[in-house]
């Protein structure tokens, strides 16, 4: 059997002057003894001694991963606007900071935003900035995160939450690269590479009018899919022993050996939350264990039971199952007269809230949770 390869980020933050950071592939021991072995070494288990934190690295070696990492370095040398698109939970940051990385700016600032964590009535502020006096409050003057970033790259996350009127300042600032900050008449020039991410369709929001086509069309330059953790089922292992390592280190534990049992239910996982999900699990099993043998809780991973055919549901399945086959049936357009939100009887607004609230969304035109 051909060796397994790991992918591993290494980077310092806080320290832009250091060597560039690199993406290398590192080969991964194969003890063909272990398969059988009902424990599994943490020590053995990733190879060489190389370090790296939860949130400055990537681990795994399936070829969804490798060709989204692979991807990320084709792009990284030229200026071009990024769109990573994937699931909650996946490492969309850790692409887009891959990318930062291996760019021309790698000195010069990486500066994030999530725009769905910040109002919209305050989001102009945070990306354009503000002059003093310019709304109650604003008693100086700030910086936005465009001039913050630049000669650097600007990370906005969860684009695809962002209102129609501030997208069309969004897109100015692309095509221009000039704004005014709120409240100002002066014009500031800002040259910033924009890497943008969603786990939201863009294009089917484009279709229903809650997104604009140019900007849309700005963005998606250069498209990078990252995978769901259940499809790299084989970078599941890695992980499990990486995180292990990390937060045993981090509460001063000695964890060496994981039963290959908890290894199995792990990688049969559906993971619905991703990366993250199996992170915080795996923190979770770490505090559990007393000894040097991981105790991870499997009975929370036990995968829930599909009702057969005549049993009943709970409504909001029933709700998840309803508002799934609507949308089918108008192909995903949401407004106007024949879209699915008419069809249900509610506003639009209405139907994105339940969809928001039940977890659904469009993957490959398909219907699933994204909870």
């Amino acid at each position: 059997m051909s060796s397994a390869h790991q992918w591993i980020h290494e980077s310092d933050p806080f320290c832009p002057d250091n060597a560039a950071p690199h993406l290398h592939r590192q080969a991964a021991p194969h003890d063909s003894s272990s398969q059988s072995s009902r424990i599994v070494s943490v020590t053995n288990s990733l190879s060489g001694d190389t370090y790296c934190s939860p949130s400055e690295c990537v681990v795994g070696s399936s070829p969804a991963l490798r060709n989204a990492l692979d991807l990320a370095l084709t792009v990284a040398p030229v200026n071009s606007t990024v769109l990573i698109h994937g699931e909650t939970g996946t490492g969309k940051e850790l692409i887009a900071h891959a990318v930062h990385r291996h760019s021309p700016r790698r000195s010069h600032p990486f500066i994030k935003l999530n725009c769905a964590a910040i109002p919209n009535g305050l989001l102009e502020s945070e990306l354009f900035g503000h002059e003093r006096g310019a709304f109650t409050g604003a008693v100086a003057r700030k910086l936005g995160r465009f001039e913050a970033a630049d000669r650097g790259s600007l990370f906005l996350d969860e684009v695809g939450d962002m209102d129609m009127e501030l997208q069309a300042k969004l897109l100015r600032v692309l095509q221009e690269g000039e704004f005014e900050r709120l409240g100002g008449i002066q014009t500031v020039r800002t040259d910033v590479r924009l890497i943008a991410a969603t786990h939201r369709d863009l294009a089917v929001l484009v279709s229903n009018g809650e997104f604009r086509s140019d900007l849309y069309y700005r963005l998606n330059v250069f498209p990078i899919s990252v995978p769901p953790l259940r499809e790299r089922q084989e970078d599941i292992a890695p992980l499990v022993m990486h995180f292990v390592r990390t937060f045993a280190d981090r509460m001063n534990k000695s964890i060496v050996e994981v039963p290959r049992e908890a290894i199995n239910v792990m990688i049969s996982h559906s993971w619905p939350g991703n990366i993250r999900e199996l992170r915080n699990f795996i923190e979770r099993s770490v505090i559990l264990s007393p000894g040097s043998v991981l105790h991870a809780p499997l009975k929370e991973l036990k995968p829930t039971p599909q009702p057969v055919a005549g049993t009943p549901v709970t409504l909001e399945d029933a709700e998840r199952e309803h508002i799934c086959k609507t949308l089918d049936q108008t192909k995903w357009v949401v407004a106007g007269p024949r879209g699915a939100a008419a069809r249900l009887g509610v506003k639009r607004s209405t139907l994105y809230f339940r969809m928001r609230k039940l977890g659904i969304s469009r993957l490959n035109q398909k219907c699933v949770s994204i909870e």
